[in-house]
């Protein structure tokens, strides 16, 4: 039996999410599909994390078990000619056998993206959040640091949320501008249900100038979900890169390139 790692790359927009559920088509069940037409069976897909519907992902770690004596490395390429366009095997390589995507995580980065322009655009309708009001980058990058550190997240969590524990580190938070366009970074041990969302959602008043950054202050001191701001839409949304000690997904990706 060998234990071999996926980096998945998919649209979520035509699926309600990683996880297999009963009200849509998954990106898990997908991959499930694609791994029966190839071996004639559905091994269990263990991901870094789940996505919410809409949620896009540029590097999604999987993990499965087989007996199957298809080179590690060309998982990616059998699978792919099975799977829809939206849905890509970036790599596929051997990992060790106690290895798990989601246990052993050490940092997740996500990337949002608004369209920060009077009309929408017709091209990013799927992965960028359109808002027309004028945003300030400077005011969203001091409310953006005010996230770096170790904090309760509560306030920034949606209800539903499974953790324990609402205590998290953020590494980077930082916004930029490119024309029309607004990239939120944001990296960390973890993050809650709708966390990055919800943190999206209260900097937008804040860029607008609807809001002071000393919002974000007073939701981290007393973490109540009423004292954040709403959750952004999930297509803005992307898991953009996953770092473990025994790999890191941006050094396999750009090797591919």
């Amino acid at each position: 039996m060998r234990r071999i790692a996926l980096i998945i790359e998919y649209d979520g927009t035509n699926y309600v999410g990683w996880q297999i559920q009963p009200n849509g088509v998954s990106v898990q069940e997908t991959i499930g599909e694609a791994f029966f037409k190839l071996i004639g069976e559905r091994p269990v897909l263990h991901a870094s994390g789940r996505t919410d519907s809409g949620v896009h992902a540029r590097a999604q770690v999987a993990h499965f078990d087989t007996d199957c004596r298809i080179p590690e490395d060309k998982f990616a390429y059998a699978l792919n000619t099975r799977l829809p366009g939206d849905v890509r095997i970036k790599a596929s390589f051997s990992v060790p056998e106690d290895f798990h995507a989601r246990f052993w995580v050490k940092e997740k980065h996500y990337v949002y993206t608004i369209n920060n322009a009077p009309h929408a655009s017709a091209f990013t309708r799927n992965t960028a959040l359109h808002v027309h009001y004028p945003m300030n980058v400077d005011r969203l990058n001091e409310a953006a640091k005010l996230f770096l550190g170790t904090h309760d997240f509560n306030a920034f969590r949606s209800s539903g949320g499974l953790n324990a524990s609402t205590e998290r580190t953020i590494f980077e938070s930082e916004w930029t501008r490119g024309g029309d366009t607004l990239t939120y970074h944001v990296a960390g041990s973890g993050f809650l249900y709708n966390m990055v969302r919800i943190m999206v959602g209260t900097m937008i008043r804040i860029g607008e100038g609807f809001d002071d950054p000393d919002v974000i202050a007073e939701a981290l001191s007393n973490p109540a979900r009423d004292n954040a701001g709403d959750t952004a839409p999930a297509h803005g949304l992307m898991l953009y890169r996953v770092k473990y000690d025994l790999f890191d997904t941006e050094e396999i990706l750009s090797r591919s390139r």
